[in-house]
């Protein structure tokens, strides 16, 4: 099994729709089908990118060289959706082709034949989480997580035992600051989706205290519509009053959930509506026609935001996600 990831996550479903794994490295803007050899991908790598460092020239060629010549049809690929947080799972049907993709910047892929259900990040083990977790575009799958993901699809979800990782010295070429970053969210969007419902509100209403708002929390029960009121003076009276819906849940958030919560907005409100399960495109679509200024904020938006505002957060609202800031060298 192959994992295939594109920019951490961000494509995947239109890996889905297409029917495609694609990578990118279209600098080289060649055919990397014809390359007979790794010394000479490897010499063009380095004359398309002469600044890049020995352990990344070695990492970029070993992934190019397994998505062309390695990974055979029939192969099992998984790939990451990182706003949905699920692992689509499926077949390579189709050798390499370079061709434009509706991915813009990624003209290597291969066809797929992708399995209907896909796996929730929460349904798997921790150990396979974070063997999942690697930036890497391209690596094996060990054969622990393999096993879990398979038992998980014939619903008879499983413990995993200890194996070594594969890829470990593609990796090790890969552990810069932006890497880390990327393992340290994954890990922080974990935290949050252990929350309970109310400690997701208090969470979102912390983070609109730290930019300087003053909130209410809806109690328990029929909300009518909403969970939190932000706004300067706390009572709603002054501009701008933000209306927050909160969803804390696996499914993402279609346009009838978004009209409903748009039916009871006054024309002078601005909308803010938190789903941890994502949204669907029609849902996004009716928030870009929506008569009021609203904005939609899925898990990757909240884990931006609660960053950016960490520091200036209460006491309370941080002791829902702690967190330790880490230093790394600069180049």
């Amino acid at each position: 099994m192959w994992m295939v990831r594109s920019s951490g996550g961000k494509y995947a479903s239109d890996f889905l729709e297409q029917n495609i794994v694609a990578i990118g490295w279209d600098e080289l803007q060649m055919n990397v089908s014809q390359f007979t050899d790794k010394k000479a991908l490897e010499a063009a790598v380095i004359e398309c990118w002469p600044n890049l460092k020995d352990g990344a020239v070695r990492s970029s060629v070993s992934q190019l060289w397994k998505f062309v010549n390695i990974i055979k049809t029939g192969d099992t690929v998984i790939t990451y959706d990182s706003a949905a947080r699920q692992y689509y799972v499926g077949e390579i049907s189709g050798e390499h082709q370079y061709q434009e993709s509706a991915i813009k910047e990624f003209s290597n892929t291969r066809t797929v034949a992708w399995r209907p259900n896909p796996i929730n990040r929460d349904d798997l083990s921790l150990k396979t989480r974070n063997s999942l977790g690697s930036t890497l575009t391209i690596f094996k799958v060990p054969d622990f997580a393999v096993a879990e993901i398979h038992a998980i699809l014939q619903g008879k979800p499983m413990s995993t035992l200890s194996s070594p990782r594969d890829d470990a010295e593609d990796e090790k070429a890969e552990q810069t600051a932006d890497s880390v970053q990327i393992k340290a969210r994954e890990l922080i969007k974990d935290r949050i989706m252990g929350l309970g419902w109310d400690e997701m509100e208090e969470l979102v209403a912390g983070v609109l205290r730290a930019m300087g708002y003053k909130t209410r929390v809806s109690p328990s029960g029929s909300d009518r519509g909403k969970d939190i009121v932000a706004s300067p003076d706390g009572l709603g009276f002054e501009q701008p009053r933000i209306v927050v819906e909160v969803k804390h849940r696996k499914g993402a958030m279609g346009s009838q959930e978004i009209r409903s919560f748009l039916g009871g907005r006054h024309k002078d409100d601005k909308g803010l509506y938190v789903s941890t399960g994502g949204f669907t495109k029609d849902a996004k679509y009716e928030a870009e026609r929506a008569t009021i200024p609203l904005t939609l904020v899925d898990i990757d938006d909240l884990v931006s935001i609660v960053l950016e505002n960490y520091e200036t957060m209460d006491t309370d609202s941080m002791a829902l996600i702690p967190l330790t800031r880490v230093f790394w060298p600069a180049n």
